[in-house]
C-alpha cells in the first residue's frame, strides 16, 4: 500500500475529532460539492477542504492537485481524502504520500458509499453512517 491505509467514514470522524492537526479533503467535483453535498465538520471547529481530484466536466486529472492542497494550508499532520465512494481519494491519498504529505489516508466508501441491487448509492459512506453534512 502506498498510502497510510483505509479508514471509514466514522473512523474518521473521530480522527478529526481527536487530533487537531487532522484535516479532510474532499476530492470530488464542485459539482457534487454543489448538488450532492460535503462533510460537514464545522462543529469540530474545522473546515473540509474541497480540491478536485478530477477537473469537471471533462473528466481530466487536476494537475494541479498537490499545489493546490498546500495552498489550502494542507501539509503536516493526518490528512483523510474522502471522494464519492473511495476510489478517486485512494489516488488522491497515493499522490499526497508520495508528495511528502500526510500520512494520507483514504476514507472508505466515500461520501455516498456503494451501489446497492437497484443501483442507487448508500451502502456505506459519509451520509449512511449518519455523519453531518450539508447541501
Amino acid at each position: 500500500m502506498s498510502y497510510a491505509g483505509d479508514v471509514t467514514p466514522s473512523e474518521t470522524y473521530a480522527a478529526l475529532q481527536a487530533d487537531g492537526r487532522a484535516v479532510l479533503v474532499d476530492v470530488r467535483t464542485e459539482a457534487e460539492w454543489a448538488y450532492v453535498g460535503t462533510p460537514d465538520v464545522s462543529g469540530l471547529g474545522k473546515e473540509t477542504v474541497l480540491v478536485e481530484w478530477q477537473r469537471y466536466p471533462d473528466g481530466r486529472r487536476n494537475v494541479q492537485f498537490i499545489e493546490q492542497l498546500r495552498e489550502a494550508g494542507v501539509q503536516g499532520g493526518p490528512i483523510y481524502f474522502l471522494c464519492r465512494s473511495g476510489v478517486r481519494s485512494r489516488y488522491a491519498a497515493e499522490a499526497a504520500t508520495a508528495a511528502g504529505l500526510g500520512p494520507a489516508y483514504n476514507v472508505v466508501d466515500g461520501f455516498e458509499g456503494q451501489l446497492d441491487a437497484d443501483r442507487h448509492r448508500g451502502v456505506g459512506g459519509w451520509k449512511a453512517a449518519g455523519l453531518p453534512w450539508t447541501q
